[in-house]
């Protein structure tokens, strides 16, 4: 039988939700009957999944730690993709920032927490900043495709990272292993009260509020999402395009390098090989799934943290192989993704009564 592809002319409201809803059941369907396929309890798989996740406040807590990384690395990426500008490097502008912030950390040790803590965040963020302006530089001046150069970059980047660690900054008292000394507690972003929470979830607030306000309210951010209709469009409004793509991608990588800072500052209180756990990466899912808009991107960034969190629980609970992990997490945003395309398209039987004629766009052939 023969379908084709037909956009959807008025999706209904509910629709969104609903697909997500469907998307995680099938989705963890899967899962569970992986796990039934290697000899594991798929009701205790989802007892491990929901206790890891949430159901203590450690979880929690957890999760939300998680979530700031992923969160500000989003609303970077938030920026790029409202011009259609596809900036795939946030993992490396991410490892950049962690970079600058920890030259910062070793190089002023002493210095008090209120002059460091601002000059480590200010140096991950020019460093991720310059990362993402690379990339910009090549398509504005080379026509440089930016989902290439901003992939590649990330292998740079973590690669670069490795060697700073193994080399330059490697511990003398680490017994080998790849870690820089540990920071000083005057480069450690405080605790918020007595939990484990720290004060990178409050500037993860500040950044959201602050990204919602410049996007709605200035002309700047009108003009980013003008110009997302493409060059063309944006020189018929005498919009300067090549300047805004370079804007979005320099602004993208401070994000990105912001959030490096919070994740070696309050997470690990060094910088290591570790760090690097995707969380750029995550945060295209998440931007993707937001529909570019802060407050559910702080949603997703804590659904898929706290997702994490559950995983890695299912891992040590029922002692499965490492890579069910990731492939348990693969499924869940793979799943959503999918369901995303149903809800502004749909499949219809070709020469089918009261089917709307499909245009160009909209039609393609499976």
């Amino acid at each position: 039988m023969a379908l084709r592809v037909v956009k959807r002319r008025n999706p209904p409201a509910w629709s969104a939700a609903a697909i997500l809803v469907c998307a995680l059941v099938l989705s963890l369907g899967v899962s569970l009957a992986l796990l039934a396929a290697i000899g594991k309890s798929p009701v205790h798989g989802l007892v491990a999944l929901w206790n890891g996740s949430f159901g203590s406040l450690w979880a929690i807590e957890d999760a939300l730690i998680k979530a700031a990384p992923i969160f500000l690395c989003s609303l970077g990426l938030a920026v790029a993709f409202r011009m259609q500008v596809w900036n795939i490097g946030a993992e490396g502008q991410f490892a950049l920032g962690a970079m600058g912030a920890t030259w910062a950390a070793l190089t002023f040790p002493h210095a008090p927490s209120w002059v460091l803590l601002p000059l480590m965040l200010v140096y991950a963020g020019l460093l991720g900043a310059a990362w993402g302006a690379i990339p910009g530089l090549l398509k504005v001046k080379l026509k440089a495709n930016e989902i290439i150069t901003t992939l590649m970059l990330n292998y740079v980047a973590i690669f670069l990272l490795e060697y700073m660690v193994y080399g330059p900054w490697k511990d003398p008292a680490s017994f080998g292993f790849p870690v820089t000394p540990e920071f000083t507690p005057s480069a450690v972003i405080p605790l918020l009260g007595v939990g484990r929470l720290h004060g990178g979830v409050l500037l993860c607030v500040f950044a959201g509020v602050l990204l919602w306000a410049f996007l709605r309210y200035t002309r700047l951010g009108y003009e980013l999402k003008a110009c997302g209709e493409g060059a063309k469009v944006a020189a018929y409004a005498r919009m300067p395009y090549n300047r805004l793509v370079l804007f979005v991608l320099t602004a993208s990588g401070a994000f990105a390098g912001v959030a490096g800072f919070v994740e070696v500052s309050a997470s690990t209180g060094r910088l290591m090989t570790s760090i690097m756990a995707g969380y750029g990466y995550t945060a295209i899912i998440v931007a993707w799934i937001a529909r570019l808009r802060p407050v559910p991107i702080a949603l997703a960034s804590f659904l898929l943290a706290a997702l994490r969190v559950g995983v890695e629980n299912i891992q040590l609970d029922m002692e499965v192989p490492a890579a069910f992990g990731d492939i348990m997490e693969g499924l869940i945003l793979l799943t959503i993704l999918s369901g995303q395309f149903f809800e502004q398209y749909k499949l219809v039987r070709k020469g089918a009564k009261n089917a709307p004629a499909p245009s160009a766009s909209q039609e393609t052939a499976p």
